[in-house]
């Protein structure tokens, strides 16, 4: 052996055993932040855990309660609502992603903003706009009485009800199925034509089977959407599950019964979205073609004018009419001296409570997220899991069981506002998560371990070092988080301290009792926070990228 050779050490490799507890040591969370993530997710898990308890209290009551034809009756209805929703959503989302994506139609830019926006808007805002504007006393009637139209028939009931979701819920499937058309490998559809497929048949073979999972994905949020709305259907008397809930636990103030409702909204939402999940697992194979070269663009012809005049029909139903008709009435009101210093009071109250909900909530997100993001582990799985428990949960349902913790176990807090912050900050932290989740993958440790290295603490090398990145995330979250508290309705007229009133509980009250003027000016002031935090969403993404 040459004496320049270096001698061969023996190697003695660790054992499978070893090497898990090492990775499992290297990526195991401080211990801190390991108490705080179960803390958060059992915090998001008590509404259900509650529910199931409360509920498994009425036993036989809550059996024959059930099998009533009037209970019957609103789960089936709540069936109906959400299945015409479906088709509704679908028959205006996918032609408005398909025009606005493939088509030479005229400001398709322009379209594609115009159609999205609705989604911004509550529910409750556009249910008022409609009753004002095409109730028995609205607008409409009082434009059509010099005609002799003395009084138009009621909106309410089924028909509103479908109407109104489907517009402020079709951009769930439009904004889908944009994504899916926008990523979908154009030489697939060309290879069809190729082969002598006319335009339509290589849709319907070829294109439509790809579009299937994003399709099915923004009709399942558009549907738990109308299936777990509560201000529409209560603006237009519809009696689906939320609101059956909100009136058996006000009528009679039966707990059980009241939880027995919400269980099964619950049992509703996750067999809709097991169903979801399926569809989307057997057309995967489809899915698989994407590709970033763009489509070509599709020649209209004589087409055009008529695609127009159903992109302005939909605009017009999600946009002009909410917005013309809450102007309308904001004048009268304005006009007859309809007082503005109270809604501003309720304005600044409205925004407050949502400041600080958007605080404390991003403050339990960061915890979730890291651990996500970082210490990939079962813990993590289960902390992310549960913290989304109580946003799956439909408003009604987490207000209902927060109304039984407080009365039960937290007497103290309850009727307070520090009680509606912290629900609203539970409820809503996931809508701060994703993004920050996403922020700290991207940014990794090193930042802060070379702060470590300079003699910096862990809190104060996370604070200055990594914080100033996630500022975009951290500015869309907040956002996002405040707009939603500053909108939400169920979480209010349940949670609120007696005489704190929300711009959702005063818009809510006002079109209840049929004073549309008095409703106009906190509709007015929501529609411009809706649209402006919109804009401030959008610029905050356009930083990230």
């Amino acid at each position: 052996m040459s004496v320049l050779a270096r001698p061969r050490l023996p190697h003695r490799p660790f054992s499978r055993a070893a090497r898990a507890r090492a990775a499992d040591t290297a990526h195991r969370a401080p211990w801190p932040l390991a108490v705080a993530g179960v803390a958060i997710g059992f915090l998001a898990l008590l509404p259900l855990i509650y529910l199931v308890i409360r509920a498994t209290g009425a036993e036989a009551d809550a059996i024959a309660f059930l099998l009533r034809p009037r209970t019957v009756g609103v789960v089936a209805a709540t069936l109906v609502l959400g299945g015409l929703v479906a088709v509704g959503t679908v028959a205006l989302g996918v032609p408005v992603a398909w025009l606005t994506t493939r088509t030479d139609i005229p400001g398709r830019r322009m379209w594609a903003v115009l159609t999205a926006i609705p989604l911004a808007i509550p529910s409750y805002v556009v249910g008022f706009a409609f009753v004002a504007f095409l109730g028995p006393r609205g607008t409409l009637q009082g434009l059509l009485a010099p005609l002799g139209v003395e009084r138009l028939p009621s909106i309410g009931g089924l028909f509103g009800a479908v109407l109104v979701l489907t517009i402020v819920s079709f951009p769930y499937v439009s904004l889908a199925t944009r994504a899916a058309l926008l990523r979908l490998d154009p030489s697939v559809e060309e290879s069809a034509r190729l082969l002598g497929d006319r335009r339509t048949a290589v849709f319907r073979r070829v294109t439509l089977p790809v579009l299937v999972p994003a399709i099915a994905a923004g009709t399942l949020l558009a549907v738990l959407y109308a299936m777990s709305d509560f201000g529409a259907v209560s603006l237009l008397q519809f009696d689906s599950l939320s609101r059956a809930i909100y009136l058996q636990y006000g009528a009679s103030f039966d707990r059980s019964l009241a939880a027995v409702l919400a269980l099964v909204l619950v049992a509703m939402t996750l067999a809709l979205t097991w169903g979801e999940a399926r569809l989307r697992s057997r057309a995967g194979t489809y899915a698989a073609s994407t590709g970033r070269r763009p489509s070509g663009v599709v020649h209209l012809g004589r087409w055009r004018w008529p695609s127009i005049v159903f992109l302005g029909a939909v605009v017009g139903l999600a946009l002009v009419i909410p917005v013309g008709t809450i102007a309308w009435w904001l004048i009268r009101g304005l006009a007859q001296g309809e007082p503005l210093r109270l809604v501003l009071r309720v304005a600044v109250d409205s925004f407050a409570v949502g400041a600080v909900s958007a605080v404390l909530a991003l403050t339990l997100a960061i915890p979730v997220a890291l651990l996500a993001a970082r210490y990939r582990s079962r813990l993590s799985w289960f902390v992310g899991s549960a913290a989304y428990a109580a946003y799956a949960l439909p408003g009604i349902v987490v207000a209902l069981a927060m109304v039984f913790l407080a009365t039960r176990t937290f007497t103290p807090l309850y009727q307070t506002l520090a009680l509606l912050v912290a629900v609203y900050a539970i409820r809503f932290m996931p809508q701060a998560i994703g993004g920050l989740r996403a922020s700290l993958g991207t940014a990794g440790p090193r930042l802060e371990e070379a702060g470590r290295t300079l003699g910096d603490g862990p809190v104060r090398a996370f604070t200055m070092l990594t914080v100033p990145y996630l500022r975009p995330a951290l500015v869309a979250g907040a956002s996002l988080v405040f707009l939603t508290v500053v909108k939400e309705l169920p979480l209010a007229l349940l949670l609120a301290p007696i005489g704190f009133q929300t711009l959702a509980t005063e818009i809510w009250d006002a079109a209840s009792s049929g004073f549309y003027a008095r409703a106009a000016a906190p509709a007015a002031l929501l529609l411009v926070l809706s649209m402006g935090t919109v804009a401030l969403l959008l610029r905050a993404e356009d930083r990230t990228r």
